[in-house]
């Protein structure tokens, strides 16, 4: 799913280069859950946008889905991240003045869809986050953790293949945390991929495999194994006693 091979990235002032990320290489495969950590300025953030096609990078090579990204126009970096990436932020980056029906329509009329489809989507993402009953809500009648389960709800509604998610915990208490972890499982078990930036060890600890960085180098990227390894084959008898 997504690729990243000697990845650098250097910000640069009048007096001052930063580099952000130093030949960074790592690989996600479809349908895994993978959280990426390490201490602040590390070059998470940086290795998100990057990921997301928010930024562009200064050398390295960036496949996405099978499809080298480097080398395309704004707008098919634009069509490429509205079609196939969801976002989760910290903030939930709702639109205050619109309702929760609106504020996940805004991403799917970029895509021209019919109103009808963007309808039916809207309404089946509201319910798989438990919402279906907010629809015309506006953002300040929730609370912070129904506000980022709208947030999911947005992200999922366009069917993307990947989902990054920037420590989307980070502003709410330790159940509301466990409880967003849950549907983000759940979401991943549906076939999604998931890359999910934080700080905390013990979410990081729920996704199938943890990758650090430290100064901009994947320190840490044990490789990746299936979550149903750990069970045996099925037999012939097995099946017959089911």
């Amino acid at each position: 799913m997504l690729r990243m091979q000697d990845i650098s990235k250097i910000y640069r002032t009048d007096l001052i280069e930063t580099h952000a990320l130093r030949e960074l290489s790592l690989e996600v495969k479809a349908g895994e859950f993978v959280s990426v950590s390490g201490p602040s300025g590390s070059g998470k953030s940086t290795f998100l946008n990057i990921a997301g096609l928010l930024e562009t990078f200064d050398t390295g090579l960036y496949e996405l889905d099978g499809r080298e990204v480097s080398g395309l126009s704004d707008d098919a970096r634009s069509r490429i991240r509205n079609e196939k990436i969801g976002f989760i932020f910290q903030g939930f980056n709702l639109i205050p003045d619109l309702d929760l029906f609106d504020n996940i329509d805004v991403p799917l009329r970029y895509r021209r869809m019919k109103a009808d489809e963007r309808r039916k989507r809207i309404e089946s993402a509201l319910e798989l986050v438990g919402l279906a009953s907010r629809t015309k809500h506006l953002p300040s009648q929730l609370s912070g953790g129904q506000q980022q389960r709208v947030a999911i709800a947005r992200a999922i509604a366009g069917d993307p293949a990947l989902i990054l998610a920037d420590e989307p915990t980070g502003n709410l208490d330790s159940l509301m945390a466990r409880q967003i972890m849950d549907l983000l499982e759940k979401i991943n078990a549906m076939g999604t991929t998931i890359v999910l930036v934080t700080h905390d060890p013990e979410l990081a600890r729920r996704a199938q495999r943890n990758i650090h960085i430290v100064d901009g180098v994947v320190i840490d990227s044990p490789p990746y194994q299936s979550r149903f390894t750990q069970f045996p084959p099925r037999t012939t008898a097995g099946a017959a006693a089911e």
